[in-house]
């Protein structure tokens, strides 16, 4: 059910983790579905990874839930720079223990065994770093790149699904970033289908005045804003 402006939101009967992000939780209902999957998505600039980092941040600062980002394009190093930029301190997480932040870049031969496509190589990764840092919150920013070795889009589907089902048994909170695609939310059209939620985020310019837009596409099993 999607509610209008003004509209109160009636209870939800998941558990949900709030974000601590100004407006998102008011209009998610108290936040992301916990221990689930969500797909944050839209175009370059409209802040996809911003989000997914406050996400972090809040939840070890507010709710003391360790966190971890994986980037599968840019360096830790240079994460950490930009973020410092707009007033991020992850380094004195990253020291505490309350923040984990890796580069994962999967050679195509981990990806491509005995002429089938896997995500094992990816999932033993997260299985050590989930373990060491205790993470309950989990960013994946921009997976999609490694989507890139195969042209299979059912199997891309099916790995990714078994990847959402791994993440939920082990009770983490994540989120998944990817680019807007041209004819579908995203540049796969697959990935809005095997999470629970999916939001929007829309940059552009109007008359020359810059607008930022978040819209809730679904969410399943509750109501939303």
């Amino acid at each position: 059910m999607v509610l209008d402006r003004g509209e109160k939101l009636e209870a939800s009967s998941i558990l949900k983790a709030p974000t601590g992000i100004s407006g998102l939780d008011e209009i998610t209902g108290g936040g992301l579905p916990a221990g689930r999957s969500t797909l944050v998505c839209g175009g370059p600039g409209c802040g996809k990874t911003i989000l997914g980092m406050e996400f972090l941040v809040q939840g070890a600062l507010e709710f003391g839930e360790p966190g971890l980002f994986v980037s599968f394009e840019e360096s830790t190093q240079n994460v950490v720079d930009e973020f410092r930029s707009v007033g991020f301190d992850l380094e004195s997480l990253i020291r505490c223990g309350s923040l984990k932040m890796v580069h994962v870049v999967i050679p195509r031969e981990e990806l491509i065994e005995a002429g089938s496509f896997s995500l094992d190589g990816l999932l033993i990764r997260l299985e050590r770093d989930i373990a060491q840092t205790g993470a309950k919150r989990v960013v994946l920013d921009s997976p999609e790149t490694i989507f890139s070795v195969l042209a299979d889009h059912n199997t891309l589907r099916s790995e990714l699904g078994r990847l959402m089902l791994w993440l939920g048994d082990r009770k983490v909170t994540s989120i998944i970033t990817g680019e807007r695609g041209t004819t579908a939310l995203t540049r796969y059209g697959f990935e809005e289908y095997v999470t629970d939620c999916v939001i929007l985020l829309d940059h552009r310019i109007a008359e020359q005045i810059s607008k930022r837009r978040l819209r809730i596409v679904k969410y399943r099993g509750s109501a939303y804003g």
